[in-house]
Order: structure tokens, then C-alpha cells, then sequence
């Protein structure tokens, strides 16, 4: 049957454009007809199957012209366990548009990416819906409402389990009383009687199924009937085959030979009771996973003194435009991106770059929304608002990088997606076998057995460990100034065996800067400085940048420069109080004649530093020797030595010369160099380096598009402006070397964490699925009670959710401040 549907496609601008979009799909295998419309920029397609869209998306891409594409975040309700992210996925996989599907446990949200036009969020929530899962369409940036959901959760899961214990317990007195003491079991057959005490325990235990236990029926047994059974149709099976057997044993205990005629009334309650508690832990332990998201978005300020009308006045800053003029108090949180326009003060950014010193802002600076304003007054004027400011594209970097799937993780829910099958047919299996081949009472320990497999295989803890260390970790990643923007980059970075580093802006500052100053003659440093900057305040040289920056640092003031000429390929030349100053390379003194004496030697040793030395003399006199050079970053010497202490392989690719490369190498121990390249020839640099393993790429992330790319992993170091840079996987906000030795580590610890809760949860149902079945009974006489069966159900999601919130206690391998913390949240979160 075929499939008719309308596309976007974007890059048609001419008639040619449209001709190329159809070839490109009546040449696709897939596609029986298409008509493209050059003026509405769509296609109208008919498929062989609707099932056949990716693979024609894919052929428009290649053809320049890719479909539109959409996506949504939906909120899923329902889900309790591995299988749960399965089924959700299979059902939004199987809507006609949509290209990838990717669900979240722990956030309980699936990531959906959509053709646009063929579907919408609709249509994606009603395929969940009718999957057994309701799902509403997230607004993005709603943490806070999530956190107080789950808040709201837990606290009815305490009321139910308080609730369901209180119930319980006399129960549990009643039965297991007399298994423990003998003599309590006499002295109720001879007080109430053991018909009356099945009465009671039918009585408390009917109240706790249709009260606390109601939501194990309400949506396992709807589950089980689609063909779909999840953790509540396991816990509804389990502890209705109890109640009902011991219904049997209580009122019609005819039809059960006497030796079977036992009740297991306390097993149905404290499975309830136990797997309540279990929940009301998950969702406690679930609510502190997205702490870090919730402390990103506590740095957002809710209103905001905007200038109107000539008057001061408070509005929303969801009322804010671009262009405002805000006014900032001292102590007050910048309420979004802007420009000083007047004012001084000392801003404190180390919520972006983890510097712990403020840094001075006046006219012209800009500030950042969610920093914390000094003792000074500002006024700014917006240049971003709302989902544009840094703050707000860091919180959905981290949003988004939390809701996406590892590779791990795509094995992990293979597995569960057939694993909850294969449990109740193992359940039946073990319910057979006991019949079959099991000693008196056999339907007795039939029962238990069966009961005890099905509650003890819950893959709970298998579909929550991936994602609970991905959504702390990265978290933990975004408090210390690290944000993943691909959520795989966190499974890569972790296996990284080279570090290539960019030069400029990377290991340096980014900009010259003047190093030495050998003054020659009776010049002193500040008279020499006068006049120097006086020639080179003319010129927009980044040399000239650089001797006039260190004047104004030195508080020397420029000498009056009275003639200016600029000698191309040589150096500048001019009259400054009526001296004649020149100002260049060697070849400069040379050609004027000047005598250089022995200072050519000192200009080779700065050379061979690194630095471009240069020289100045005044009325035909050598007066000083200059060096100036793009001095190293203060931490990249120790986060270097620190990556090389974790076994990693650092290079520097540079299009610098040779020997200034080298002598940046040396000064900072790097391993390996390889200089003079072009940008367009990073990449075969960065192939040259695959040999020692995955390579990482760390640049500025503003001309190092194409390394960054190319790399296995790319890293974008800089400020908190480049937290947008498209092509990295992985973006430093501060501009430190420092943040990269922090990301592997995150990424080390954050993968050790995963395979850590992995293991448990898949070594708990290989241990104790055969026990639950009673492997153990022919030799020990031993099984396994199905109450304590939910107890470890229980305990080993608890256990899993536990180990990964350990990360929230990461500490940075390295500060990036001075003997401070890396980043103001981590001891509020530690």
C-alpha cells in the first residue's frame, strides 16, 4: 500500500535547484512519484511505505537538499523499567516522519526528531498514549516545574507505603509470627483461631491492593493485555497469583489437597509494601539527578529595572527586548546579556568561566545574564534575551545532552526490550518444572517460585543505569564549566589517547605581547616606553597593540609624536620631541646604518624563546632590544603535565614556524609538534596522529571548524560567547587548558560509574533469577521468599540510583582559579 505525503526541503533557489530535488527522488528506489514545487520550496512524494521516509531523507541530504526536519522533547508518563524505553521508542520509531527516537528513564522524556510536516507532536503523543505510555509535550527549560512534579511523587509514594505499611505489618505478625516462634503460632490457633487470623490478613491485605497497590494493576494488567507487560505487570502477576491462591485456601479450601492449604496473604503485601518503598527512594534519589540543572536555572533572574519613559520601572524578564536599558544595583544577578553603557563595577563570572576573581566592567565591556554584580552601579543596554542569553543556551546544552543515548546504552535496551518476554516465559517454565518434577507441596513451591522470578527480574535497575550517571555526570560536567553538546562525546572522550592541541588562543594567550625590554644607553624603561608607544600608538600592528598595551599597564604616558611614517617590510619611523625614533627588524637598523654591536646575539636568544624580537633606536643610536610574543597561558604547563599524568599523548598542530613552535613545546613539555600548517591541513595532521589512538582536538572553536570536526572529539575552548560553536562536541566556557584535564576526567569517571551500575544489574538477575527459581533447593533446601525477593527488586534500583549520584561529589582534577574551587556550585552540590 503507498504512502502519499508532502516534504519541506530546504536550498532550492532556482528552477535548476528543483530540477535536481527530482532526480534525486524519482531516481530513489523507494519513491514511486514525486512533484516538486520550486515556489512553495516542497515536494509531494508517494512511497512505496511510509516506513521507506528516513531512507528518501537520507537521499535528499545527499543531494544538498535536505528535508526540514522538526524536534520535540515529550514528557512520558508510566514508565517504570528497561523494557518501558523499548516500547516508547518502537511506538514514536513507528509514526509515519520520524527519524530517531530517543527515550530517557531517569528523565523520564524522550527525544524525538521528526520530517517536518509529515507529523507532528500530536501524533507523537498519541502513538505513546496508545502504547500504554501518556506522554505532553515538554516546553524546554521546565526543570523547575519537573523538579517539583517529582517532588509531588515522592511525597505520595511515602503517604502510599506509610500507608501500605501500616496495613501490612499486622499481617506479616500474623503469618510470620508463628514461622519464627512456635509458640505464637499455638497461641493464635488456640485465641482467635488460624480461620479467623486468614480472615484478618484477607481483610488488610484486600485493603492494600485496592488502595496502595491499585497502580501495579491499573497499568500492568492493561500491559500485559497489549502484549506489553512491564515491572507492574510482573508486581501485578506476582502478587495476584498469591492473593488468589490464598483466597482459595481461605474460602474454598476444598479444592486444594490438604497439604497445600496455606495462605500467602503477608507475600502479596510486603511485595506491595517493599516495592512502594523502593519507588518513593528512586523518585528521591531521581529528583537530585537534575540538582545541577535546577542550580543553572536558580541563576536566572526573575524580574528585572528597565528605563521607560524616563522612569525606572520593574517588569518580568520574560518582558525584556533586545535593546532595553536595564538598570543593575550592587549585589544584584545581571538579568540577561548586554552592554555597559555607563557605570564601574566588579562583575563575578565564575558561574561561567570559574574564575573565582570579579572582573572589572565599564562603559563598553559586556556582561553576561546570571553573573553577580559588584559594589558598583551599571547600566547596560540587552543584546540577548530570554532562549538567546548564554545562561539559557548553556541550561538546553545540558538539557539536551542529559536526553541523549550513549552507544552503551543502545545495547542495554536491546536486551531489556526481550528480557521481560523471556522472564514470564522463565516464570512459567519454573512454575511447570516444580509441578512436574517438584517434591510435596509441590504446587505450593510452584507458587513461590514462579512469584519470586517474575518480582526479582525487573529490569529496573538495567534501565536506569546508563542514563542516571549520564544525566549527574554531565551536570557535575556543567557545574565545573565542561558542557557536553553531544551526549556520545562523553562514551569517546573517556577512550581519548591523544590530546592535539591548537596554538593561538589554545596553549597562549591569543594575543602578542611585549616580553623583554633590554633598554641600552642612559634610556630609562619609562622614557623608552614614552617614546616607543608614541610611534607605534599610529600603527594597527598586533606588535604595535602589543608595546602600547604594556605602556598603558606601566601608567606611562605616550610622548607627543610630531611626524609618523610607516616603512612597509621594515618598521615604522617618527619624529617624537624632536628626536627621530625608529622602530623594526634587524634589516631596519641595518639600512639606516645604525650599529648593532654584539645585540644581534641577544636577538637570537629571543628568538630561540619564541619571541620576534625587534629593535628601536633614537637619533641614530641602538636604544633597546624588544621582545614580544603570544606568552602561554598561566595553566597550560600544569594541565598539560596533569593529561600526560592520565596516560594521554599531547601534540600541538600549529601553522607557526618551526622554531618558535618548538620553543613553546619546551617551555610548556609537550610531546610532539607539527608546525607550519595550514588550517585546511589540520586534518591530515590530525590522521598523522591516529596512530597512538582517538584523537581529541581542543581549539578556540572560531578557526579550528574543520579540526574540530575532523577529530574524534572536538573540545572548543574560550569564554562563555562560544557556548554555541557548532562543530565541537565538548565546549570549554572559561579559557583555560585546565577545563580539558576536567572534562576526560568527568568522562572517565562518568563511563566508570555506568559500567560499574551495568554490571550490578545485569549480575543481579543472572545471580538470582536461577536462585528465585530455586536452583538452590535440591541441594540446601533453600528458596527464595518472594518478599525478599521484592526487597532486593527494590534495593537494586535504589543501589544504582545511589552509585551515580556519587558523581555529584566529583572534585576537578584541577582548579581554575588559585587555590579555589573550580566552579561556585560545586560546594553548594558537592
Amino acid at each position: 500500500m503507498s504512502f502519499q505525503t508532502t516534504l519541506q526541503i530546504s536550498g532550492m533557489t532556482c528552477g535548476g535547484c528543483a530540477a535536481r530535488v527530482d532526480r534525486a527522488l524519482t531516481g530513489a528506489d523507494a519513491v514511486q512519484s514525486a512533484s516538486v514545487n520550486l515556489a512553495g520550496e516542497t515536494a509531494n512524494v508517494t512511497l512505496r511505505d511510509a516506513a521507506d521516509l528516513p531512507q528518501v531523507a537520507d537521499t535528499l541530504a545527499q543531494a544538498g537538499y535536505p528535508a526540514r526536519t522538526s524536534e520535540a522533547v515529550l514528557q512520558v508518563s508510566n514508565m517504570n523499567c528497561g523494557s518501558c524505553v523499548g516500547r516508547v521508542e518502537q511506538a514514536l520509531s513507528a509514526v509515519p516522519g520520524v527519524l530517531s527516537a530517543s527515550v530517557n528513564l531517569a528523565a523520564e522524556t524522550a527525544h524525538v526528531r521528526y520530517l517536518t510536516g509529515v507529523t507532528d507532536a500530536a501524533a507523537l503523543t498519541a502513538a505513546t498514549a496508545q502504547a500504554g505510555y501518556p506522554a505532553d509535550l515538554s516546553q524546554g527549560g521546565d526543570a523547575r516545574d519537573r523538579s517539583e512534579e517529582k517532588a509531588q511523587e515522592a511525597q505520595v509514594l511515602a503517604r502510599d507505603a506509610i500507608v501500605a505499611g501500616a496495613l501490612t505489618l499486622p499481617v506479616f505478625v500474623l503469618e510470620m509470627g508463628g514461622h519464627l516462634f512456635p509458640a505464637f503460632h499455638h497461641w493464635i490457633a488456640h485465641t482467635i483461631g488460624m480461620q479467623t487470623s486468614w480472615l484478618i490478613q484477607f481483610a488488610l491485605v484486600t485493603l492494600v491492593l485496592i488502595g496502595p497497590g491499585r497502580r501495579f494493576y491499573r497499568i500492568g494488567l492493561p500491559a500485559l493485555a497489549k502484549g506489553a507487560p512491564d515491572m507492574n505487570s510482573f508486581v501485578a502477576l506476582g502478587t495476584m497469583a498469591a492473593y488468589v491462591y490464598s483466597l482459595v485456601a481461605t474460602f474454598a479450601p476444598a479444592l486444594l489437597p490438604e497439604a497445600n492449604r496455606a495462605v500467602y496473604f503477608e507475600a502479596a503485601a510486603v511485595i506491595v509494601t517493599l516495592i512502594l518503598l523502593g519507588r518513593w527512594l528512586e523518585a528521591r534519589a531521581k529528583g537530585r539527578t537534575g540538582a545541577a540543572i535546577r542550580a543553572l536555572l536558580d541563576l536566572q533572574v526573575r524580574e528585572a529595572r528597565v528605563e521607560r519613559d524616563g522612569e525606572q520601572v520593574t517588569v518580568a524578564v520574560e518582558a525584556l527586548q533586545t535593546g532595553d536599558v536595564i538598570v543593575i544595583r550592587p549585589g544584584e544577578r545581571v538579568p540577561s546579556d548586554g552592554e555597559v553603557i555607563d557605570g564601574a563595577t566588579r562583575v563575578d563570572e565564575s558561574m561561567l568561566t570559574g574564575e573565582p576573581a570579579p572582573v572589572a566592567k565599564g562603559a563598553g565591556d559586556t556582561v553576561t545574564g546570571g553573573t553577580v554584580n559588584g559594589a558598583g552601579s551599571l547600566r547596560i543596554r540587552a543584546t540577548a534575551v530570554g532562549r538567546d542569553t548564554v545562561l539559557a543556551q548553556i541550561i538546553r546544552m545540558v538539557e539536551d545532552a542529559q536526553g541523549t543515548k550513549l552507544p552503551i546504552q543502545g545495547m542495554v535496551d536491546r536486551i531489556t526490550l526481550w528480557f521481560v518476554p523471556a522472564v514470564m516465559v522463565a516464570a512459567a517454565l519454573t512454575v511447570l518444572v516444580w509441578l512436574v518434577f517438584g517434591p510435596d507441596p509441590a504446587l505450593t513451591l510452584a507458587l513461590v517460585a514462579g512469584v519470586s522470578v517474575l518480582i526479582i527480574a525487573c529490569p529496573c535497575a538495567m534501565g536506569l543505569a546508563t542514563p542516571t550517571s549520564i544525566m549527574v555526570g554531565m551536570g557535575r560536567a556543567a557545574q565545573m564549566g565542561v558542557l557536553f553538546r553531544k551526549g556520545d562525546a562523553l562514551q569517546k572522550l573517556g577512550a581519548v589517547k591523544v590530546v592535539a592541541l591548537d596554538k593561538t588562543g589554545t596553549v597562549t594567550q591569543g594575543r602578542p605581547e611585549l616580553t623583554d625590554l633590554v633598554t641600552l644607553g642612559d634610556w630609562s624603561r619609562a622614557d623608552l616606553l614614552a617614546h616607543l608607544a608614541a610611534v607605534e600608538s599610529r600603527s594597527e600592528h598586533p606588535i604595535a597593540s602589543a608595546i602600547t598595551r604594556a605602556a598603558k599597564t606601566e601608567r606611562v604616558a605616550p610622548a607627543t609624536l610630531e611626524e609618523f611614517d610607516s616603512i612597509t617590510g621594515h618598521g615604522l619611523s617618527g619624529l617624537v620631541d624632536g628626536r627621530r625614533v625608529l622602530v623594526g627588524a634587524e634589516r631596519l637598523m641595518t639600512r639606516e646604518g645604525i650599529d648593532m654591536g654584539d645585540h644581534a646575539d641577544t636577538a637570537l636568544a629571543l628568538a630561540r624563546k619564541g619571541r620576534s624580537a625587534l629593535f628601536a633606536a633614537i637619533d641614530g643610536q641602538l636604544a633597546a632590544v624588544i621582545g614580544v610574543a603570544d606568552p602561554v597561558k598561566p595553566g597550560s604547563r600544569a594541565a598539560i603535565a596533569a593529561l600526560q599524568a592520565q596516560g594521554l599523548w599531547v601534540a600541538m598542530i600549529t601553522g607557526d614556524g618551526e622554531a618558535t613552535a618548538q620553543a613553546i613545546a619546551a617551555e610548556v613539555g609537550i610531546d610532539q609538534v607539527i608546525a607550519g600548517v595550514l588550517p585546511d591541513g589540520k586534518q591530515a595532521a590530525l590522521d598523522d596522529l591516529r596512530r597512538h589512538g582517538t584523537v581529541a582536538f581542543v581549539g578556540d572553536g572560531i578557526n579550528d571548524a574543520p579540526a574540530l570536526a575532523a577529530a574524534d572529539v572536538g573540545i572548543a575552548i574560550g569564554t562563555g560567547t562560544d557556548v554555541a560553536i557548532e562543530a565541537a562536541d565538548v565546549v570549554l566556557i572559561s579559557g583555560d587548558l585546565r577545563g580539558v584535564v576536567n572534562a576526560h576526567h568527568i568522562s572517565r569517571a562518568t563511563m566508570t560509574n555506568i559500567r560499574q551500575n551495568l554490571f550490578w544489574a545485569f549480575g543481579y538477575n543472572v545471580a538470582l533469577i536461577p536462585v528465585a527459581a530455586g536452583v538452590l533447593y535440591p541441594a540446601l533446601g533453600l528458596m527464595l521468599s518472594p518478599m525478599l525477593a521484592a526487597g532486593a527488586m527494590a534495593l537494586s534500583s535504589v543501589f544504582v540510583l545511589s552509585n551515580a549520584l556519587r558523581l555529584r561529589r566529583l572534585r576537578p582534577v584541577m582548579d581554575e582559579g588559585q587555590g579555589a574551587p573550580a566552579h561556585p556550585l560545586q560546594e553548594a552540590h558537592a
